[in-house]
């Protein structure tokens, strides 16, 4: 913060909140904010009847709970020093990425001198590169994920005649059984579907020799701690796979391992994905690629850093990143594979998912 000439950073709704406190605020309107000045003690400003929900940490912060009679931006503004004209020595202050735009205008209606940035700024960098707990936790998460990635490719979770979302749910509800606290996506697309890297799984019945894209994750937590990412995509074919979806497939495994080797400590996040896209390209399937490689992941499923086009933030030990090339053929089918990686201590990467990476034929 100092660096950065923050005054002050100021946590709502959003990761940032419970990586430092282990609290996780409700997604509500009533205002929850730690206030953490670069020079005094935090705060957390929180309405009264969730002070119970925050657990005893004294040594963390001092907590100053409000009552609905009470404005908690006023609040706020106390423990930041009161209200500043533009006249006043003005503040630089960082604000949670997801707090209510509510929250934001009227603190800037009320401190009209200050200047305002991203909490992200701050923290990002930090919440990048994991200490061996997370690590730990995210390892755990992976390895709950591989399980039913599993089932899948084994099949136990029946495809043929049922609906996407019915197969998204029971993925689901394996994640749960597995030992995630949450469940934050089941990605489930079939056939043409299957093409939307993002489809929403709905009432298409599964067919015969198709292929199906189940991309999913959630929280997992240890120790009833704030809980850590899960996120795994397999494809799989209901039925002999077609020579072009088996020619697709070679080149998406052979670019998905290629960036996987690629990521290391000193490269940039944009050079794996240059791998990854070059080698999709070569093959003539270049504009059926359309997104980014990867994404970070820790608290949040997508953080930094992110592995796209334009990020020449060089990697470094500690950093946990998807890896995830996919190609999409519009109408007709689609295919991605992904894994959780970590650059270890050693600066080569780790790759947290070992389930099968071969493309898996499921006739059930």
């Amino acid at each position: 913060m100092r660096e950065l000439e923050v005054d002050a950073l100021l946590l709502s709704h959003g990761a940032d909140l419970p990586w430092l406190t282990g609290y996780r605020a409700m997604p509500l309107e009533r205002l929850t904010m730690l206030v953490l000045r670069a020079d005094g003690d935090p705060v957390m400003v929180v309405p009264a009847l969730e002070a119970p929900r925050v657990a005893e940490a004294d040594d963390l912060f001092a907590m100053e709970p409000w009552t609905d009679s009470q404005d908690p931006i006023e609040l706020v503004l106390s423990v930041l020093g009161g209200p500043r004209g533009a006249s006043s020595h003005p503040l630089r202050l960082a604000i949670s990425d997801r707090a209510w735009a509510a929250s934001v205008l009227s603190l800037q209606h009320q401190l009209p001198g200050a200047s305002w940035l991203e909490a992200s700024v701050v923290t990002s960098p930090i919440r990048a590169v994991k200490d061996a707990t997370e690590l730990e936790a995210l390892h755990e998460a992976a390895a709950a994920a591989d399980r039913v990635a599993a089932m899948l490719q084994g099949g136990e979770i029946g495809l043929l005649g049922r609906t996407e979302s019915e197969v998204s749910d029971h993925i689901g509800s394996l994640l749960i059984e597995g030992g995630h606290q949450q469940v934050n996506f089941a990605i489930v697309g079939s056939g043409p579907n299957a093409a939307s890297p993002h489809h929403e799984p709905g009432r298409r019945v599964i067919g015969r020799n198709e292929t199906v894209v189940c991309d999913f994750g959630g929280t997992y937590s240890l120790d009833d701690d704030v809980g850590y990412c899960s996120d795994i995509t397999r494809t799989v074919v209901t039925g002999p796979p077609s020579g072009e979806i088996d020619e697709c497939y070679q080149v998406l495994l052979t670019a998905q391992q290629a960036a996987v080797d690629s990521a290391r400590a000193g490269v940039t996040a944009e050079h794996v994905d240059h791998v990854a896209r070059q080698i999709i390209e070569d093959a003539g399937f270049g504009a059926l690629f359309m997104h980014r490689t990867g994404h970070g992941i820790g608290i949040e499923a997508h953080e930094d850093p992110y592995l796209v086009v334009g990020n020449s933030e060089p990697l470094q030990p500690g950093h946990a990143f998807s890896v995830e090339p996919g190609i999409y053929q519009p109408d007709r089918f689609g295919m991605r594979l992904e894994d959780i990686v970590v650059i270890g201590e050693d600066g080569s990467p780790e790759p947290l998912n070992a389930a099968d990476h071969r493309m898996a034929i499921v006739d059930a």
